[in-house]
């Protein structure tokens, strides 16, 4: 996606120079005249960076002026300061205010380009450190090797090169802002930003901004602004309410808008991803979601499935979230072992991949340590390690009308079909656990009609 830079100069023919040498290397270019004119490109549209002449005839501002407008309102854009009556007092300034650097004029065009490719560069490595700073506690990945994770993440490949709209439906906790950052970070937006919304606390002037009447000059930048270029993510777009979502309609259609104040509409290029826990049929049939605003969402439906569905991943899971949590906590990576896993492996998971991601940072803090770092079944959290009554091995009692042969043949019926399920079907971690040939083990499956 092509960068935009804003050229600010009263002189024509510099403005001309500027950016012919920059279209030709691929650049998008506005040329203004002087500040009024700057301010109101900038309202109506953020530039990638501002290359700013510090002397401008017939300008309510001088080059140090409109620079402290830019970095009060803007300061992620990255400007580049240029004069011909330039001085090291004035280099100084600018870089104070806030500038990223100074160039003299006249300048060569391999110095302009290489100046503006190093601030761009600066400015795309700024944001990425701040997107870093945000995941330390953030799960993005979609992790597994299971069919039906397989299947999510092969929807994402397909619909993450394309610009259309997707809602991602799924309980509480399976994963949904996973999935949709990962469409943002394997689509061509992935440069520009993820903006989260949370529809249940959002409010108009968050999402379209707003400008103030008294200081034509002074607005303040909403969501939809602030994802130009990029993905804007409305967060259990159910709770949105029912005012705001006939206003974002056209929004999200037209891609155009209003600021709160504002006497014209801004243009944006913003691909949305939503996403639901609750029923979605139920929810327009009460009343709380507008169906014109559901059919312009779920142009791409995905479904992410609940943890019991695919307990299989959780082995991968659990590599995953204690790399993740043992870096935030400040403490030593530890191993699971088989018996632990399984009971993870058993449980039916009412929280899904948040509960746990919680389980594991409870026990990087309380698990004891027994020397080897495992951690052992028996050091899970009660109930993750209680096994519900139908999945008991039955009593001696149900034993005592049976001979010794058809006994121990019902025995390893329930205990080879306990530790099958254990292990969600995995044959060779079921034998390496049980310590049981795996050769024998499949034997012993099909001799006893266990077919898992």
């Amino acid at each position: 996606m092509k960068q935009n830079i804003l050229i600010v100069d009263d002189e024509p023919d510099i403005r001309d120079v500027i950016s012919v040498i920059l279209n030709d290397e691929g650049y998008n270019t506005d040329c203004v005249s002087n500040a009024q004119e700057a301010q109101a490109k900038i309202n109506i549209e953020i530039p990638s960076l501002i290359i700013l002449d510090i002397w401008m005839r017939d300008s309510t501002m001088d080059g140090l002026s409109l620079l402290n407008w830019i970095k009060d309102s803007n300061p992620e854009i990255p400007v580049l300061m240029i004069s011909g009556h330039g001085t090291v007092e004035i280099a100084v300034n600018a870089i104070k205010a806030g500038a990223y650097d100074f160039i003299e004029k006249p300048f060569k065009s391999e110095k302009l380009l290489f100046m503006v490719s190093r601030a761009l560069e600066n400015s795309e490595l700024k944001k990425e450190n701040e997107e870093l700073k945000q995941q330390v506690r953030r799960t993005d990945m979609i992790v597994g090797k299971s069919s039906i994770i397989n299947s999510v993440r092969q929807t994402i490949a397909k619909v993450s090169q394309t610009n259309s709209r997707v809602l991602i439906l799924g309980s509480s906790g399976s994963g949904k802002e996973a999935c949709a950052r990962t469409i943002h970070q394997e689509s061509p937006r992935r440069n520009s930003s993820f903006v989260h919304v949370n529809c249940s606390m959002v409010t108009e002037e968050e999402l379209f901004g707003k400008e103030f009447r008294l200081d034509n000059n002074k607005r303040r930048l909403g969501l939809f602004e602030k994802s130009n270029r990029g993905t804007l993510y409305f967060d259990e777009i159910c709770d949105l309410s029912l005012e705001l979502q006939g206003k974002i309609i056209y929004a999200i259609q037209q891609q155009r808008f209003k600021r709160i104040g504002g006497n014209f509409e801004l243009s944006v290029d913003v691909r949305v991803i939503s996403s639901s826990s609750k029923n979605i049929k139920e929810q327009i049939e009460q009343g709380l979601l507008r169906e014109d605003l559901y059919y312009r969402l779920g142009v791409v439906p995905i479904e992410m499935p609940d943890l019991k569905n695919h307990s299989q991943d959780i082995p991968d899971l659990v590599k995953y979230y204690m790399s993740s949590s043992a870096a935030t906590l400040n403490k030593p990576v530890r191993t699971l072992s088989d018996d632990a896993l399984a009971c993870l492996q058993q449980y039916d998971w009412p929280g899904n991949l948040n509960e746990l991601r919680n389980i594991i940072d409870w026990l990087l803090i309380m698990a004891p340590n027994n020397g080897n770092g495992i951690i052992t079944s028996e050091m899970l959290p009660p109930e993750i390690n209680f096994v519900p009554k139908e999945k008991q091995l039955s009593s001696i009692n149900d034993y005592l009308s049976f001979n010794l042969k058809e006994a121990r043949e019902k025995f390893e019926k329930e205990y080879l079909s306990a530790q099958i399920d254990r292990f969600s079907g995995n044959v060779s971690r079921t034998s390496s656990f049980i310590q049981m040939e795996r050769s024998a083990l499949h034997r012993k499956l099909k001799n006893l009609e266990i077919y898992k």
